[in-house]
């Protein structure tokens, strides 16, 4: 089955062109994704703010309240509706969109703006807010930006420095305060928060960073054994708890330590169990909310697979079992990126870029 091929007959405007499984997008499918991600960064409603009113005074419109990261539903979603278009311009420079994402990432992406997002961090009763999924993606943008030799891009990443090195410090003053993960398959899940920001500490040389994130992560997770991924997933989830830990698990442990951590935390894996992990979950109803997160879990199950499977010896089992159930997944969720309604379309997009980012098994 040629998943690329499939996801073309089903998203107007995209040619069949290599075989799903090697993932790579061409220019006419990169920008479709783009003209998601456009659509939402600058569309102020519907909105679904997370802020802490203090007073009178801090009841605003979105844009007043976050000038750079109003749009997309809410401040992650925007997030990382950013760090997508950033990914997209850096690998297409070409890209017919491009002159119209450069337009919105200057006005969206300005230093006024970027302060603006900075101070709020300052606030009184922020100390939780986007904790941790908006800070991983923040991150993840803030990675992306670095060592781009773009005059926008080195632009965008100096005035993004002060957010990012905020929201690291927050890393540090927090996680050792909490002493235990949480194993969510939604935004306070502990695992994801985690994964990027050690890519970010690594990308950008903060050594305090990666140190907190690989003793909290060895902490949390590597005594776990025998996980009951069978109960995944929940009814909304957007993350497996046991493929997000297991990815987060290959970046801290050498190649030996991990593949003898995955089996003992998947003891069933090679074996193609658990196959409620490994089959696509159904998504009833793309214009609810909580529902259309499925089709997000499918992205990102598939993003750990892949990953998680590239990982592993050459000759371990589990390599093909994951491979296959990687394809599977992008198989179920690539068509529905473009499902008509803003409920998935204003997030959606961005676990997919990031999918075809992961290295083939």
């Amino acid at each position: 089955m040629r998943v690329f091929a499939l996801f073309c007959c089903l998203v107007p405007g995209i040619a069949a062109a290599q075989p799903a499984k090697e993932l790579k997008m061409d220019v006419k499918q990169t920008s479709a994704f783009a003209r998601l991600a456009l659509k939402g960064i600058q569309k102020e409603y519907p909105n679904k703010p997370g802020d802490v009113l203090n007073g009178n005074a801090d009841v605003k419109s979105p844009k007043a309240m976050h000038p750079a990261f109003y749009g997309s539903f809410d401040w992650h979603s925007s997030v990382h509706g950013h760090w997508m278009l950033v990914r997209l311009l850096r690998r297409f420079p070409d890209l017919p969109e491009g002159k119209e994402i450069r337009a919105a990432l200057r006005e969206n992406l300005s230093a006024k703006n970027l302060k603006v997002e900075a101070d709020y961090f300052g606030r009184p009763n922020t100390q939780s807010y986007e904790r941790p999924y908006g800070w991983s993606w923040l991150l993840k943008l803030a990675e992306e930006l670095h060592g781009w030799d773009d005059a926008d891009g080195k632009e965008w990443s100096r005035d993004l420095t002060p957010l990012a090195e905020a929201i690291a410090t927050r890393y540090v003053k927090y996680f050792p305060k909490q002493t235990y993960p949480i194993r969510s398959g939604v935004h306070s899940q502990t695992a994801f928060g985690l994964t990027f920001a050690l890519d970010y500490a690594r990308a950008v040389g903060n050594k305090e960073l990666e140190k907190v994130l690989v003793e909290r992560s060895r902490a949390y997770f590597a005594k776990d054994e025998a996980i009951p991924a069978k109960w995944e997933p929940d009814g909304a989830d957007f993350f497996s708890p046991s493929l997000m830990e297991a990815d987060l698990m290959r970046r801290v442990l050498s190649p030996k330590e991990f593949a003898g951590w995955l089996k003992r935390f998947l003891p069933g894996l090679a074996k193609g169990e658990p196959k409620t992990l490994l089959t696509p979950a159904t998504v009833s109803d793309r214009s609810d909310p909580q529902i259309v997160h499925l089709d997000g879990l499918n992205l990102s199950r598939a993003w750990c697979m892949r990953s998680i499977a590239a990982a592993l010896p050459k000759n371990d089992p589990a390599r093909k079992v994951l491979a296959e159930a990687a394809r599977r997944h992008v198989e179920a969720a690539l068509p529905h990126i473009a499902s008509g309604d803003y409920a998935g379309e204003h997030w959606l997009a961005s676990f997919a870029v990031y999918l075809f980012g992961t290295p083939e098994p």
